[in-house]
Order: C-alpha cells, then structure tokens, then sequence
C-alpha cells in the first residue's frame, strides 16, 4: 500500500511538473530534487515532501517574478526555498530584540567625532583589509546580535593588534542574560558590548558556536574593550565615516523576501524592505557598483556563506529616506579597546 501510493505520488508530481517544464533544466520537480540534494534537506513524511514541494514553487514563482522585471539585484533558490516567510522569520530573523530587552542603553564613551573636514574614499572593503574572519552561520538559533557584536569585535581586535582572531558568539549567547539578552531569544549588540567590558570574550575555538541556550562555560578571554560607542542615529553619512574608522555592528529588518532570497547585486530602495529591526549584521564597507554606479553598503550576514554574495549583502547607500535601506542607520554601534 505504501508502495502504491509513493507511486501514486511521483507520478502527480511528475505531471505537476510537466505543466512547469521548458526543458529538462528547468523541469521544477528536478529543481526541488536538486535543491534538496544540496542543502540536504530531509522530510519526515510523503506529506511533508508534498507540502515542500508546493512551497519551492510558490517562492520559485516569487523568484521567476522577480528576476524578469529588470530589477538591479537578482533573487535565487537557496536554503530558504522550501520554507513559507513566517518560518524563515522565526528561525533567521527576529534575534534583534530591542523591544524585550530590559536593560536600557547607555553610550559609555562619546568616542566617535567627526567633523564637516572629514574625507571618506569612494569605497572601502574591510575583508580586504584582514579584519574579518569567513562568514558564519547562526543555524536556527536567534543569536544575530551576537554575530553583529562579534563582527566588530573581531574587527576592532585585528585594528590593534594585527591578528584577526575568530571570537565566541556561544560565548555571548550563554553568558549575556545578565545585560539584558536572552540567548537563542534575541538581544541588543550594545547589551553584548556591555557584558564585553566587564567579562572579556573568549575565542571561537575556546568556547564554539552549538547554536541552542547552554549554561555559561568559563574560558580564557582574549581581550576586554573600554567601552563602546552608538553612532548618530539617520546619518548615513556619519555611518560612513565611522565604518571607514572599523567594521560596525547594524540593526535592519530582514524579515521580507528580498532578503529570504537574495542572490547577487545591489538591493535598491525600491525594495521597500522596512524599517521594523529585528536582524543583526556588520557593516563591513562600502564601494559604488561597477555596472550600475550605484553607491552602496557592503554588509556581513550570519547566514552561511550559501546565501546572498558569499554570505555577503550590498544595499543601496545615500537614500532618499533618513534610517537607510532597511533601517540600517537606525542604531549603530562599535566596541573600544584599551
């Protein structure tokens, strides 16, 4: 009977996919087959299989949509493409949790001044530069913040002292509550940096990324900073002068689908992605794109390196609206070291 009805089922999908099908490689159930193949996806039932499959096509259909009304940046299958938009929101975005946290934030050190004098270069890559460490990825734990924090952390620590060490984001998702986190629950990066101040932050190989609540370890700190600075709210142009100093830590909204499927290019403000934060990232550079001229920020995800440009965002730059694409001017931050 089970055999009959796998049978029964292979041959609906295969006609379902006929009505899909322009050739071979664009047959959508040898998509769905391949895409499970890659991200070695797994379902636990005929069922399940059934119902991914019906999802794959509808965001396929959003990804088709999408890559055929000449937009700037382009959409693709990737992890995500089974999964409906509220279940990529629960398990990658809404880790920013500004809302919950209940302790309030503080600027311990005016560091960061600038001047209308200052001078920023077209572009400025901090990868290229040494000071950040490969793409990681978060899994399906709500530790953005402490993947935006560690990011400018590493930064910072490869700014004073020329060796670029991978930090423990475990670290600060097991260890932090006391400053107002809440684990795989969400937190505030500031929150991270306070905790930072007091306790130090150990190495990822000291104490590595399991991605669920664990009960805090004790390991040997690399390093303490002296305190950490908020950057002038809506301003991307003290953003950018402040990213040019070192790698920051943002707060966008990335709960829309042009994030759960963007693949490549500049996100331009026609997007319309929102300026609810709710996702953690670091600003890593900035540039103007070689065949669009549009300027543009370049920001580190928690993603995994599968997703986007090698794990990597470019949004537009130098809006019209004051928070930025995606609210990225909103509430920005960096730790100082001693």
């Amino acid at each position: 009977m089970n055999l009959l009805l796998l049978l029964i089922s292979s041959t609906m999908f295969s006609c379902i996919s006929c009505f899909y099908a322009r050739n071979e490689n664009d047959d959508p159930y040898n998509m769905f087959l391949n895409f499970k193949n890659k991200y070695n996806k797994i379902y636990d039932s005929l069922e399940e299989h059934e119902n991914r499959y019906q999802i794959f096509l509808d965001n396929l259909e959003i990804i088709n949509t999408h890559n055929t009304n000449n937009h700037d940046w382009k959409m693709d299958i990737n992890i995500f493409t089974d999964l409906r938009n509220d279940e990529f929101k629960k398990i990658r975005v809404n880790g920013f949790d500004n809302n919950k946290s209940n302790t309030p934030k503080i600027v311990l050190y005016n560091y960061f001044e600038t001047s209308d004098d200052d001078e920023i270069p077209d572009s400025w890559d901090w990868t290229e530069k040494g000071a950040v460490t490969p793409v990681k990825d978060q899994a399906q734990c709500g530790s953005c913040f402490a993947f935006s924090s560690i990011g400018s952390l590493e930064g910072a620590y490869f700014l004073k002292t020329g060796k670029l060490v991978s930090l423990s984001e475990q670290q600060l998702v097991d260890c932090s509550s006391d400053y107002g986190n809440q684990g795989c629950g969400g937190g505030l990066m500031d929150n991270c940096f306070k905790y930072v101040i007091d306790n130090g932050i150990c190495s990822e190989k000291d104490y590595p990324y399991s991605a669920t609540d664990s009960e805090c370890k004790k390991c040997d700190s690399v390093f303490k900073i002296k305190s950490f600075v908020d950057i002038t709210a809506n301003d991307e142009s003290e953003l950018a002068k402040a990213v040019y100093k070192q790698p920051v830590s943002i707060a966008i909204e990335a709960d829309q689908s042009v994030f759960q499927f963007y693949s490549s290019g500049v996100l331009t403000s026609s997007s319309n992605c929102g300026t609810n934060l709710d996702h953690g990232v670091t600003l890593v550079g900035f540039g103007i794109d070689s065949k669009t001229s549009k300027k543009f920020w370049k920001i580190k995800n928690s993603w995994g390196s599968s997703w986007g440009e090698d794990g990597y965002i470019r949004m537009e730059r130098d809006i019209s609206d004051k928070e930025g694409m995606c609210g990225l001017a909103m509430m920005a931050s960096y730790p100082v070291l001693e």
